[in-house]
């Protein structure tokens, strides 16, 4: 599946040399390997409306727990929440009672829809502001119907908490690293912040590594061999889909205060992944 527009001119990039250390990734360090040569899905969100039904679906109410994370909002599917406008997918958390839930926003997925194992997966994205706002693009096993969450394996390419807005957070769980047990690190900007302007979020990820990276800035990588050494399971050897979606509040931000403003809006410029 492949939708594109001519909004942005790709570019064929080339191999320059493998990363040998990752022991120094910040903000000085550029990308070196990347796979984008075989785009297999794009979605530059530049038909106005609702979302591509041929990608995205919808999760919403409430969720079990607040989604497990004590989450306040519920998730809707209207146009208020989510909408694709002026080639933005915007996702909209509002401050309403609804559904027995203060809060409303928005959540979509691939499931069913499109998923892949292996290869880049990236975003380009700017971040809303305040104390209590939650977004990420991350991914889950496609297995999760049958295998469950920790066991499905679960890859944040990005979290993002509104009230640090120079950090961002990449994250694997999977039996034996999942919540708070999690495998991680979290990136820092300097001299810019993400509710400033857009930037692109990825992950590379192959049999036995992920390698997280902003803009082009290589910051991150989890192996196998280090998640099976720290007594974890390596589950990322299947197919996964795409989440985004912006929560309000839960165990990791808390809860939205007196400087917390609404609406708080999060753009998504596109989404694309290569093989």
């Amino acid at each position: 599946m492949k939708i594109t527009n001519h909004k942005y001119k790709l570019l064929t990039l080339t191999v320059l040399g493998l990363v040998l250390s990752f022991s120094s990734c910040n903000e000085d360090d550029t990308q070196t390997v990347v796979t984008k040569f075989n785009l297999v899905m794009e979605d530059n969100f530049d038909v106005d409306g609702a979302p591509n039904p041929a990608i995205w679906s919808y999760e919403t109410g409430r969720g079990t727990n607040g989604w497990g994370n004590n989450e306040l909002q519920f998730y809707t599917d209207r146009p208020e929440n989510v909408i694709v406008q002026n080639g933005y997918l915007i996702i909209t958390a509002k401050q309403e009672a609804f559904g027995g839930a203060n809060y409303t926003s928005a959540r979509l997925k691939t499931q069913n829809l499109f998923d892949q194992k292996y290869g880049r997966f990236e975003a380009r994205i700017k971040l809303p502001l305040g104390q209590g706002l939650w977004p990420a693009f991350w991914m889950l096993g496609s297995n999760i119907d049958q295998d469950g969450w920790p066991k499905c394996g679960e890859i944040d390419i990005m979290e993002y908490l509104g009230n640090s807005p120079t950090k961002i957070l990449g994250t694997l769980h999977g039996p034996g690293f999942s919540g708070a047990e999690s495998i991680g690190k979290t990136y820092t900007l300097r001299n810019s912040r993400f509710d400033d302007k857009f930037h692109v979020f990825g992950v590379e990820w192959s049999e036995n590594h992920i390698n997280w990276y902003v803009d082009d800035v290589l910051y991150n990588q989890i192996t196998r061999k280090q998640v099976e050494d720290e007594g974890g399971e390596w589950v990322f050897n299947n197919s996964f889909f795409m989440i985004l979606n912006m929560a309000v509040g839960g165990d990791l931000p808390g809860s939205p205060n007196a400087n917390t403003s609404f609406p708080q809006r999060m753009l998504v410029d596109y989404v694309r992944v290569y093989q």
